[in-house]
């Protein structure tokens, strides 16, 4: 699927569409999981928990990073279920998208009455979405 705005656009339906179905207050890891499942019936390829290498000074650390989820291997979702939205949650996707070469990812909190407050979008500034 080529990458614009009605490409991002269909990912955020599936998210509404979650929302609307569950509401807010779940847990994450229910988001997490009927987020795949909305996506994938709608033709994307989504991988979860996916394990991020990090390098330091050339070499991998024995730890990685994990992220939520990822789109076609081009768009990071980071899921969250919180009473309290931090911008660090928009810091740590940056990082997975730096260290991926992902161009675009969109925090996300379940936990508001209207997704619309809950969406977040962080972009990779060295990296074109095309």
């Amino acid at each position: 699927m080529k990458m614009d705005r009605n490409y991002t656009y269909k990912i955020l339906q599936c998210l509404y569409e979650v929302h609307s179905q569950l509401g807010p207050g779940l847990l994450e890891s229910i988001y997490e999981e009927a987020s795949v499942k909305e996506l994938t019936m709608q033709g994307f390829e989504v991988k979860r928990q996916v394990p991020v290498p990090v390098i330091y000074k050339g070499e991998e650390l024995k730890d990685d990073l994990r992220l939520d989820l990822i789109i076609d291997n081009k768009v990071i979702l980071e899921l969250k279920s919180v009473t309290e939205y931090k911008k660090l949650f928009e810091k740590q996707l940056y990082t997975y998208l730096r260290l991926t070469g992902c161009p675009i990812g969109y925090v996300v909190n379940f936990n508001e009455e209207s997704l619309l407050n809950g969406i977040h979008t962080v972009r990779n500034p060295y990296v074109t979405d095309d």
